[in-house]
């Protein structure tokens, strides 16, 4: 393969590249930085850049756009990862995987004060302060905020309180106090002891360890019962029973599953969603779900080490053992990743997944929502992927034989125009050259007339044919776009009926599209318009025949006369009951003889 041409500069820059960890950086001619990369060996991974050309084009677009290379010396291949993400937030490189899910989700804060606080907030500051979350639902957010408030009196005004503002006695008992919402906190009512036992369980349910507090409620009531405390008894019972309703909601798998992160993968082709999940004693405690764009077709392998890096990050998390559907491309020593084939390993991977993938189908309507041109480009990308084009089938044409019992032959072609039925478009065909019922030879006849015509009127050409049949039918359109030149022009391809396989020319091995893929729904809507309207036609043509079988062989008699007839007497049954005087209004007196006589042979016309 050719080499790619650089400076000699860059060139000298490559040569004496370390065998080490490391970060690069890619310029342009303006010095932008366009792409930022992580290897273990600096000098193998950038000189794999140049010294060939690489099957994506967006790549070789990229090498071609590079002038000038820097690199940054990292301990190990973890740093190179961290660093990684760090460059790619700071610089936004053109070319590099895009996380389009960086937006700011709500944190549930316990602030750092005398006498903390607790609430929801979008700002993290470095000041102290104890965040929990992010939330991606700001209703399930609210929710536990709302938990908290029910079970202990958390203070929510905005006072500095300190001893010295207490001592000075600056506080006033407000009516947050007399409704019990609040201790009484900025006068000391509450030592801020007692106050922080309080937050202390707080924190335990802000991280997902309800377990305990239900344990030390439990105990604590059994101890006030003993002690005939029944009333106080009473108001613990009520809390361990919220804390209950809100751990039922959240446990999903066995509770032998302790502090474990998941990761579960959704693949769209251009968009990739990755959701994580922090379970503890087999409840969520925390899920967000990251969205990547991608720009060089990157490897799910790759993907997945961005969002664990990602949600690091976000969460501030030390990993210890990570379930994922696929091993990633990164090493993080310490940490154990496990692809799980069974169990209860296997089912948080599968809810993690299904999160990523109802993730990805919100986005997706959401787009549509506001924008319904959004789903047809989607799904002529899809097909333009999955049936090997060389641009969108905007304009597909499907073709069905029809002929039973070998009669009236007919072939019917239906029109798609941007994944929707061109009813106006759809024709009929009948067949004139093939004597008796051969497929094969109807299907070249009929797409002979159809594009030959279409050329001669200067209509524009379909990106795609579908015919509806296996590697025969596919012969035969072959044949006819090759007699007319068009080979190459338009992409073909045949379904068969049986196992929906779609067939390729001059391949004998059949495609196998994902049941649920929208490409081939769309085939299989084509496929079924293209059936009904043959049918229709033909039955349309047989019952014809059938009615005027009788009146065509009356000699003198035409088309125009017989559609007058049955128009006005609907059925040849009813003609023939019909006096000559009632056929004489119809045809005229001379015409309505020849045909009395001939619909009755045996009688003389009155």
């Amino acid at each position: 393969m050719a080499k790619v041409e650089k400076s000699q500069q860059l060139k000298e820059k490559i040569s004496i590249l370390p065998d080490t960890p490391g970060c690069y950086l890619y310029y342009d001619a303006a010095g932008t930085v366009i792409y930022v990369g992580k290897a273990k060996n600096l000098k193998r991974r950038v000189s794999s850049y140049f010294n060939r050309t690489h099957d994506s084009v967006r790549t070789n677009l990229l090498v071609r756009a590079i002038a000038d290379m820097k690199y940054i010396v990292v301990p190990t291949e973890g740093d190179a990862l961290n660093l990684e993400n760090s460059l790619i937030k700071e610089y936004k490189p053109r070319y590099n995987v895009l996380l389009k899910d960086d937006k700011s989700y709500p944190w549930i804060v316990v602030t750092k004060e005398h006498y903390p606080r607790v609430f929801l907030t979008r700002t993290r500051i470095k000041d102290g302060s104890k965040y929990f979350g992010p939330y991606t639902n700001t209703g399930i957010a609210k929710a536990v905020l709302n938990l908290i408030r029910e079970l202990y009196p958390v203070r929510t005004c905005r006072h500095a309180i300190t001893p010295d503002f207490i001592n000075k006695g600056k506080g006033r008992l407000c009516l947050e106090y007399h409704l019990k919402n609040c201790l009484g906190c900025c006068t000391g009512q509450i030592s801020p002891e007692k106050y922080a036992d309080m937050i202390d369980h707080v924190k335990q349910i802000l991280r997902g360890e309800t377990q305990e507090l239900l344990d030390y409620l439990k105990l604590e009531m059994e101890r006030l019962s003993e002690e005939l405390r029944f009333e106080e008894a009473q108001v613990l019972k009520e809390k361990y029973q919220l804390v209950e309703r809100y751990q039922s909601k959240s446990v999903i798998v066995s509770q032998t599953l302790d502090d474990i992160d998941v990761f579960g993968v959704d693949d769209d082709n251009t968009d990739v969603y990755v959701n994580y999940m922090h379970v503890r004693r087999g409840a969520i405690v925390r899920s967000i779900t990251l969205q990547y764009k991608r720009r060089l077709e990157e490897s799910i392998e790759q993907i997945l080490s961005y969002a664990i890096v990602e949600a690091k990050e976000k969460f501030n998390l030390e990993y210890d053992e990570i379930i994922v559907p696929v091993l990633p491309d990164m090493e993080m020593p310490g940490v154990s990743f496990i692809i799980p084939q069974r169990g209860d390993k296997l089912k948080l991977l599968q809810v993690s997944t299904h999160n990523a993938r109802q993730n990805k189908v919100d986005s997706l309507k959401m787009m549509e929502k506001h924008n319904p041109e959004q789903r047809v480009e989607r799904t002529l990308e899809r097909m333009k992927s999955d049936f090997r084009l060389s641009e969108l089938p905007r304009h597909i044409e499907c073709f069905d034989n029809s002929n039973i019992q070998g009669t009236n032959p007919v072939a019917s072609c239906v029109v798609f125009k941007n994944a929707k039925p061109s009813k106006r478009d759809y024709r009929h065909f009948n067949i004139k050259t093939v004597e008796g019922p051969d497929d094969f030879a109807s299907m070249k006849e009929v797409l002979t007339r159809r594009y030959t015509r279409l050329m001669e009127e200067g209509e524009g050409l379909p990106q795609l044919i579908v015919v509806d049949g296996g590697k025969g039918q596919l012969s035969a359109a072959v044949e006819a776009l090759d007699d007319m030149g068009l080979r190459g022009t338009i992409a073909v391809v045949g379904i068969a009926k049986r196992l929906e396989e779609i067939y390729f020319p001059g391949d004998s091995i059949p495609l196998y599209i994902d049941k649920n893929s929208e490409s081939l729904r769309i085939v299989q809507h084509l496929r079924d318009e293209a059936h009904r309207f043959g049918i229709t036609h033909h039955r349309n043509r047989r019952s014809k025949g059938q009615i005027i079988s009788e009146l065509d062989e009356i000699k003198g008699i035409g088309d125009k006369t017989q559609t007058a007839l049955l128009q006005h007497f609907k059925s040849v049954k009813r003609l023939k009951e019909a006096s000559i005087d009632r056929i004489a209004e119809i045809t005229g007196p001379a015409r309505a003889s020849i045909i009395y006589s001939a619909l009755h042979p045996d009688e003389q016309p009155q």
